[in-house]
C-alpha cells in the first residue's frame, strides 16, 4: 500500500495540517476525514492548492499527488472575494479558497497595477486595518469564513532603513 502525504489548510483549521492516506483513496474520503477531524459542519468543498475549481470527489489521490504529496484546502465557500487597496486604487477579484497569498500578490502587483517583478518584490499584502502580513504560502480561504467569504488587504511596501529593505 502506497501512502501519500496530505498537507492542508482550511476554514476553521488553525495551521497547516498533515495526514497520511492510502494512494488509492478518493478525494471524497479525504474530504470526509478532514471534516470529521475538525468538526466542520455543513457542506464543504475540497480544492487543490492554486486550482480554481473543486476537485472531483471520485478522483484518486494518486492521480493528483506530486513528489511532496498533495496540498489541499477545505472550505464552505466556493470563492473568496479579495479586495486590495493600494494608494488611491481598489481592485476586487474572486479566487478559489486554496489560492495562495503569493498568487494573489502576483495578480494584483503585475496584472492589475502593472509592476515589474522587481517592483512587486518590494511589496507585501497586509490584512486591511492590521499589521498582519500572511506568509506567501497561506491559502486565502484561511483568512475568510462563511458566509462572508471575503478578505481585504492593503498592498504595502517593504520598510527601508537608510535605503536598505528591512525584512
Amino acid at each position: 500500500m502506497k501512502i501519500i502525504d496530505i498537507y492542508y489548510q482550511g476554514e476553521g483549521v488553525g495551521a497547516l495540517e498533515h495526514l497520511e492516506f492510502d494512494a488509492e483513496a478518493t478525494f471524497a474520503v479525504l474530504q470526509a476525514a478532514i471534516a470529521g477531524k475538525h468538526a466542520i459542519a455543513g457542506e464543504i468543498v475540497l480544492f487543490l492548492e492554486d486550482e480554481d475549481e473543486p476537485i472531483d470527489g471520485e478522483a484518486k489521490l494518486r492521480d493528483k499527488a506530486g513528489r511532496a504529496g498533495i496540498k489541499a484546502h477545505v472550505h464552505r465557500c466556493r470563492t473568496i472575494e479579495v479586495i486590495v487597496h493600494f494608494k488611491d486604487k481598489t481592485v476586487r477579484q474572486e479566487f478559489a479558497p486554496g489560492t495562495t497569498v503569493a498568487r494573489v500578490k502576483h495578480w494584483v502587483t503585475v496584472h492589475k497595477f502593472g509592476m515589474t517583478e522587481e517592483e512587486a518584490s518590494h511589496h507585501h499584502l497586509q490584512i486591511a486595518g492590521t499589521t498582519d502580513q500572511p506568509d506567501p504560502g497561506t491559502h486565502i480561504g484561511t483568512l475568510a469564513s462563511c458566509p462572508k467569504c471575503k478578505v481585504e488587504f492593503d498592498l504595502v511596501t517593504t520598510p527601508k532603513v537608510n535605503g536598505w529593505a528591512v525584512a
